[in-house]
């Protein structure tokens, strides 16, 4: 048990850079624009940067193994169980601010532009032409 608390104690300070890097993007975000995007922004960021943290330290752990080094096994798999860990909480918390504003949990959807897939004939690139003038022709 002992043994465990101190491998856990090496990922203390990633726990406290996660915590600082909340803090000043909480509050950046929140002075900038509002509390609700702050915590969108907030909640987006770190299920990137904890995915990527546990993907990092899990393929890093493999290669531990394959390579026989324990040491630097047991540092990995600290450090992707904070990024696991960090991951199960933003998602606790996205679903829970989804909850709280309904209006969230859908994202916009973007406009499309369909595209004419016909080229102009002469034919009608004639009578656009004709109309075209036509419009210009004195009336009786």
């Amino acid at each position: 048990m002992i043994g465990l608390i101190a491998r856990l104690s090496r990922s203390v300070p990633l726990i406290i850079a996660l915590v600082i890097l909340a803090f000043i993007i909480y509050f950046v975000v929140s002075y900038l624009r509002s509390k609700t995007r702050a915590k969108e922004v907030l909640i987006l960021v770190f299920t990137v940067l904890c995915s990527a943290l546990t993907i990092l330290f899990a393929l890093a752990s493999l290669y531990a193994v394959l390579d026989g080094n324990q040491p630097v096994l047991e540092l990995a798999s600290s450090f992707a169980g904070v990024g696991l860990v960090g991951l199960i909480i933003t998602r606790i918390c996205a679903a829970v601010f989804k909850k709280h504003h309904s209006h969230y949990a859908q994202r916009a959807q973007k406009a499309t532009v369909e595209s004419d897939t016909t080229m102009p004939t002469r034919a009608t690139i004639f009578w656009k032409v004709y109309d075209l003038l036509g419009r210009f022709r004195p009336k009786d």
